[in-house]
């Protein structure tokens, strides 16, 4: 059972995070991790708060990103779509199933063992070495060379990144850049099959929450927190061409390197404040 308190998040914490979420959602540094590790950090008592709570309000920002991207990649979503045809309907299924179902079937688990700041931290230092590795791949490929085979991939990489920290930017640019997708083709893919997979996720957490209940404090917190992810998210859509330009992602490995860094050593100085995963049964 949870231990929690079911009292709802402080506004200027819900505010606070919801900003966090926009950036941290355009670049491969694991939004998950920073809503996980930033209040860990700065010594909030998130842990008090219960978890069922702390799960809807990552909903809300999710929900809030999910609406921000859907209008700020209006035009890249309409021009796929006029392209459409039964190779890339393939690659798009491809790339969303893999998830979809290790997420809808094993997404609590994960959570469970792998929810604390310690997890959380090696899946930033894996999905940045993933990163930097392959991008030492040659740049051999270009828009309209993706397959089926590369969609699954992608899947698969989108699967991987449901353990804390690894990223599904990160680990979807990874899985580009490892079958030799240029860096701007990498960047487009990994946006292409991302927008499917965040709707699905956002949809089937939110029927969860809605299932769940909320009470009118707690709404006002959900609220705050989706509307600052929604405005952070459409006011940070110029970082999308900045990763788009042939620049190497090590610059962004060497950020999640840094963050993994500083949470190991807090960890290591306090002892007491030992992993503690997001669930509690």
């Amino acid at each position: 059972m949870s231990t929690g308190s079911s009292a709802p998040i402080p506004a200027r914490r819900a505010l606070a995070l919801g900003i966090v979420q926009g950036p941290a959602e355009l670049l491969p540094v694991s939004s998950s991790a920073h809503i996980v590790l930033l209040p860990w950090l700065a010594g909030w008592d998130w842990e008090a708060i219960d978890p069922e709570v702390r799960k809807s309000f990552e909903v809300a920002l999710h929900t809030g990103a999910a609406a921000a991207l859907l209008i700020g990649q209006r035009r890249v979503i309409a021009e796929e779509l006029r392209s459409y045809e039964w190779r890339r309907a393939l690659l798009l299924a491809l790339s969303f199933l893999p998830a979809a179902l290790v997420g809808y079937f094993f997404e609590r688990p994960i959570e469970e063992r792998l929810g604390g700041p310690r997890a959380t931290a090696f899946g930033l230092l894996a999905g940045g070495s993933a990163m930097v590795l392959a991008d030492t791949r040659p740049q051999q490929r270009g828009r309209g060379d993706a397959t089926p085979a590369d969609g699954l991939a992608l899947g698969l990489a989108q699967a991987a990144a449901l353990a804390p920290g690894v990223s599904r930017n990160g680990s979807t640019l990874a899985a580009a850049r490892a079958r030799r997708f240029s860096r701007d083709q990498a960047n487009l893919l990994s946006r292409t099959v991302a927008l499917p997979i965040i709707v699905g996720a956002t949809a089937l957490k939110g029927v969860r929450l809605a299932r769940r209940g909320t009470t009118p404090a707690l709404r006002r917190s959900l609220a705050l927190g989706a509307g600052a992810s929604f405005a952070s998210t459409l006011a940070s859509q110029r970082l999308i061409r900045l990763v788009e330009r042939d620049r190497s992602l090590w610059p962004y490995a060497a950020y999640r390197g840094a963050l993994a860094a500083a949470v190991l050593i807090k960890l290591r100085r306090t002892p007491a404040a030992a992993d503690q995963p997001e669930w509690t049964e």
